[in-house]
């Protein structure tokens, strides 16, 4: 029972595994091939923040550089716009893009966006189940001798169930604020024409690894929920 439980999951694993590093792979040679073009108002994408956030009329966000390579993220509690490098620093369409949507989220927090809200009030739940997630995993695939234990499943499918809970929530926040960013650069005149269509189409890959990271964890959430069925049947 290990042994075919064990496969199923390795085989669910390499699909998503697979399709989450090509969706990677191609976000990053499309941020790269857009990084070729300068912006016409040669904005940095700190300064494309800086418009963007005061545009909205948020003055209480602070925008930084962080380190790394696509590490760009918004932090709802130090209200902190966090800019890779090569974000911070590019005059680029890629730069302009990534910046925007970053504020994109410093806006959905600003006005109190539902699914935002909602994210943030059940990361902490997530956190819990993300760290009782690894011993669940290997005692629903039957290591310990518990792989047909209904109580443990039931247990392992409550865990995938938030973490996968949480990938689908992330989405529509993810999807606005890339709305919300080609929306405000198209507008306020910093990218417009072939820089926007740059600006979308990046955004658009960046979309789909939130997409294919969703897919993987409904998948594996479905797995532990058939397995958790089938020992119900058996008992």
């Amino acid at each position: 029972m290990f042994s075919g439980a064990y496969a199923g999951y390795i085989l669910i694993t390499l699909i998503f595994t697979g399709a989450g590093m090509y969706l990677s792979n191609t976000l990053r040679r499309k941020f790269n091939y857009y990084q070729k073009f300068s912006l016409g108002n040669g904005l940095s994408g700190r300064e494309v923040a800086e418009a963007m956030l005061q545009h909205y009329g948020i003055h209480d966000v602070k925008i930084v550089e962080g380190r790394g390579t696509l590490t760009d993220h918004y932090n709802p509690m130090s209200k902190t716009v966090s800019l890779s490098p090569d974000v911070y620093r590019g005059r680029n369409v890629s730069a302009a893009a990534v910046a925007a949507h970053e504020c994109g989220h410093a806006v959905q927090h600003a006005t109190a966006y539902t699914w935002l809200k909602f994210r943030s009030a059940i990361v902490p739940v997530v956190s819990i189940a993300t760290r009782a997630q690894q011993f669940l995993l290997m005692a629903g695939l039957g290591l310990f001798g518990l792989g047909n234990n209904t109580t443990v499943l039931l247990l392992t499918v409550v865990v995938f169930g938030i973490t996968a809970l949480f990938s689908f929530v992330t989405l529509p926040v993810e999807f606005d604020a890339s709305r919300r960013a080609l929306v405000w650069l198209d507008q306020s005149g910093v990218a417009r024409g072939q820089e926007h269509a740059g600006a979308k189409d990046a955004l658009k890959w960046a979309a789909l690894t939130y997409v294919a990271a969703a897919l993987n964890a409904l998948a594996l959430l479905i797995f532990f929920l058939m397995r958790y069925l089938a020992a119900t049947n058996n008992r």
